[in-house]
């Protein structure tokens, strides 16, 4: 079973580079989701679609909060775009997901590149960390 946040984007973006070579950049969001979500569970990955996470605000619960396009092994959150580029509201909300689910680690994949890799943003919930914080918040943080 895999375990580490890391190895699971790993295998995500694998799988994504995979499913862009062979259909390539241009098609609506929702093939790409579909595509992926697809891979991941045929490699044995369980995945989630469009996961509803709630919003808590001040004791109050709200089941119609964000709604996530791919939550990879309960661990990974995956936001799926067909824009000419990520832009920092992408990151803030992949962020905004992150924390209101208590998540470590997600990733905003741009199909829309024509090389994928340039469309890979990794994105942490790492409030300990005031750098890593700072960069997040101004959109810089990227897929090495």
């Amino acid at each position: 079973m895999i375990v580490d946040e890391n190895e699971i984007a790993h295998q995500v973006i694998g799988m994504a580079i995979e499913v862009h070579k062979t259909i390539g950049p241009g098609l609506p969001k929702d093939i790409y989701l579909q595509c992926l979500a697809y891979d991941l569970s045929q490699n044995g990955l369980l995945v989630n679609t469009d996961k509803i996470l709630p919003i808590q605000y001040k004791g109050l619960n709200m089941e119609s909060g964000y709604s996530v396009d791919l939550l990879v092994e309960d661990r990974l959150i995956v936001s799926i775009e067909t824009t000419d580029s990520v832009s920092d509201s992408q990151i803030q909300k992949c962020l905004r997901m992150l924390r209101l689910g208590n998540y470590k680690l997600g990733l905003v994949i741009n199909f829309n590149s024509s090389l994928l890799k340039n469309g890979i943003r990794r994105v942490t919930n790492n409030r300990n960390n005031l750098e890593e914080e700072r960069n997040l918040e101004s959109g810089i943080s990227s897929y090495q």
